[in-house]
């Protein structure tokens, strides 16, 4: 992510002779199989690269060599241009430090580096890691901040809608599900500060907030809705019910939700409830089955990655890919997956 102040001097440090957006103009976006953690790589019409999150370190480089492969041999990049951290636990950012060993990024973005979590008693050494790889030149980002990013078709935008606890102003239309808001205990981990970002793309609209928890869900959405309706949902907190408040769903109104859940985290039948109660959703994803839920409880079989549990896991990733236009968009499940196409709205 980078501030529009920047005008993006630093969007085309790439030398890399091959992008993976570059050649077809369209914006292309890789949910990375992280066993219920998180790691999302986006790279635009013009080759930029940004990954959000980076999954859980240990299991014998087990995520960071997954993340690696759709970097290094799916989207053909060479670098990052960009590693962001939506919040500061371990299953987010627990390999940009052993990614910057292996691959060079060039900016590191986050909420603001606290002095302690009281949530992990290991943070101090972990923090020290991530320090290290972005040589303390970390930028933090801020509700509100928006960034333009090179794109030479369709403007591309994002904003970061909610971080370290606040979020943009609650202006806009009034939210017709504001009154489904039932509070739930306050929250005070990180989950609760985690950074949203909004991209936009022409007219396409993709939303991702890491694990934002409920009553920061709602204050961000009630009882107006300054975002808006979006295209395409990361379901958030990997589909856990301590997130995915109705109210904040239901406003948002997605066509088509990926949630990035592992075989025992996340989609929960309740999160999954409120999804097909979304008015305008065509189609639910999931990196997982949740195996301890029938079929009926989650997305279609074919709309699921993994089907495994861990242990016999292949990684699979989803690909979601806007059109140079922004008109419409495929999701496609693994290398050999048939693309689906969807209409923007």
């Amino acid at each position: 992510m980078l501030r529009t102040v920047l005008a993006l001097g630093l969007c085309l440090l790439a030398t890399s002779p091959s992008f993976a957006g570059k050649d077809d103009g369209r914006l292309d976006i890789y949910f990375i199989d992280v066993e219920g953690g998180a790691a999302t790589l986006l790279v635009t019409p013009a080759g930029e690269s940004i990954l959000i999150d980076s999954g859980y370190p240990d299991n014998g480089g087990r995520d960071r060599d997954r993340i690696l492969d759709v970097i290094q041999k799916v989207a053909k990049l060479d670098h990052l241009d960009h590693a962001s951290v939506s919040h500061w636990h371990l299953d987010h950012f627990g390999n940009h430090a052993s990614l910057a060993d292996k691959i060079k990024i060039h900016n590191f973005w986050d909420r603001g580096i606290p002095d302690s979590l009281k949530e992990d008693d290991k943070f101090d050494e972990r923090i020290a890691l991530y320090r290290a790889a972005a040589q303390n030149q970390s930028k933090a980002v801020k509700a509100g901040d928006t960034f333009t990013l090179e794109s030479p078709g369709l403007p591309l935008n994002l904003k970061v809608v909610t971080a370290s606890g606040e979020v943009i102003p609650n202006e806009g239309p009034a939210n017709p599900h504001a009154s489904l808001h039932k509070p739930q205990a306050d929250d005070p981990t990180d989950n609760a500060k985690s950074i949203s970002t909004l991209f936009t793309f022409g007219k396409f609209k993709f939303l991702t907030c890491g694990d934002l928890t409920w009553n920061t869900e709602a204050k961000l959405m009630t009882p107006n809705n300054p975002v808006g309706h979006v295209d395409l949902f990361m379901v958030t907190h990997h589909g856990l019910n301590v997130s995915n408040n109705p109210a904040f769903v239901l406003a948002i109104d997605p066509t088509v939700a990926v949630s990035c859940n592992g075989p025992t985290k996340g989609g929960a039948p309740e999160t999954i409830a409120t999804l097909k109660k979304v008015k305008s959703l065509q189609a639910m994803y999931q990196l997982h089955r949740n195996i301890k839920l029938p079929e009926n409880e989650q997305a279609p079989a074919e709309n699921i990655a993994n089907q495994e549990d861990s242990n016999a896991c292949k990684g699979k990733w989803i690909k979601a890919s806007v059109a140079k236009d922004g008109n419409s968009y495929t999701i496609q499940v693994g290398a050999d997956g048939k693309p689906k196409e969807y209409k923007t709205r």
